[in-house]
């Protein structure tokens, strides 16, 4: 998995490409957001367009990430999820859970 983080109108962005899957990207995306919130960055989206399979340990990542940003009062929201995403975020009726809107200006617009 590769992880890019941009930053654009003071929210930042986390690309994510590949499989997410547990094991070490875990790590890699919980110390990239603890890092960030340390920094006082708490509003964050999260890019799935180039995300091509997660299993339920990369939920459970998405589920950690949105859980320690609303402890530190921060925001999260998902964007560019596949259908294959959207299906197991509906079966799991993790959609509730987390704000997921369609791309980046749309995440943008309610982040401000």
């Amino acid at each position: 998995m590769d992880v890019r983080v941009t930053e654009e109108k003071g929210i930042v962005i986390i690309s994510l490409a590949g499989k997410i899957m547990g094991g070490p990207e875990a790590g890699q995306i919980n110390d990239s957001i603890n890092s960030l919130i340390e920094k006082g960055k708490t509003k964050i989206i999260i890019d799935l367009e180039k995300v091509d399979l997660m299993n339920s340990s990369g939920l459970g990542i998405l589920i950690g990430a949105v859980t320690t940003l609303k402890n530190n009062n921060g925001k999260l929201c998902l964007i560019n999820t596949s259908d294959r995403i959207r299906n197991l975020l509906r079966i799991t009726k993790l959609e509730r859970v987390f704000e997921i809107k369609p791309d980046l200006e749309a995440a943008l617009s309610i982040m401000q």
